[in-house]
């Protein structure tokens, strides 16, 4: 891993020529990230997260934490125990940098030790989980993360909308595996990380999943084709 996306937020904290990034999908084109929304404050921050924010409670693990805002927020304004927790090395370090007392450069099917009240996946959460084959593994981790009354707060969107629909409105959807199993590319002046594979999850299919791995799901907000949801264990 190059760290692109750690590095366009190293420059732009250190205010050293930040560029912003482009993102692309095996379904869609070259898109323009700015590296400023990383930077967001709770003020600028969508529905779906400002909601996440506010149902935090206790002890709370961020999972892809990036710049660190969410982090930063519910330590700073909610006073709750945060761990920022990324694979991405110059990500960790901004973090500490803003002043986040406990930032973890790690992948989460690695990290182990301690237990949470609150798992925050934010910002497409269910990326992490890369497709519905591995989904099980990351859920029985995230199980082994969560204190026994304590929640997962994660997000994502159907994507069914970004396919082509037929003249009596069907989807036309290319044979294959599940259409929110998608190949995903970041792009930093002029350098390209390796794809990888991102998943966009429909919140029946998140729900099915979850359910089979021994969580109790709940919709929270429905906003157009994103949703946020909280796992529990049953």
């Amino acid at each position: 891993m190059k760290d692109l996306m750690g590095r366009a937020i190293w420059d732009y904290f250190h205010d050293e020529d930040p560029q912003d990034l482009q993102t692309e999908t095996s379904i869609s084109e070259l898109d323009e990230l700015p590296v400023d929304y990383l930077f967001r404050d709770f003020e600028e921050m969508n529905d779906i997260e400002q909601k996440a924010l506010q149902l935090a409670k206790g002890k709370v693990l961020d999972i892809g934490a990036g710049a660190g805002s969410h982090a930063l927020y519910l330590q700073d304004e909610r006073r709750l125990d945060v761990l920022a927790l990324d694979i991405s090395p110059k990500s960790v370090e901004v973090c500490k940098l803003r002043g986040i007392r406990n930032a973890v450069c790690e992948d989460m099917l690695d990290f182990s030790g301690e237990t949470f009240d609150t798992v925050l996946m934010l910002m497409n959460g269910t990326g992490i989980f890369e497709s519905l084959a591995k989904i099980d593994v990351y859920l029985q981790k995230l199980s082994a993360l969560l204190n026994e009354n304590g929640q997962i707060l994660i997000d994502s969107t159907d994507i069914l909308y970004m396919f082509d629909r037929d003249e009596d409105g069907g989807v036309y959807i290319p044979a294959g595996g599940y259409y929110g199993e998608l190949g995903y590319t970041v792009h930093y002046k002029g350098e390209s990380e390796e794809p990888i594979t991102w998943l966009y999850l429909d919140f029946n299919t998140l729900k099915n999943a979850a359910e089979h791995n021994g969580f109790k799901v709940e919709k929270i907000i429905h906003d157009e084709d994103s949703y946020l949801a909280r796992l529990t264990k049953k």
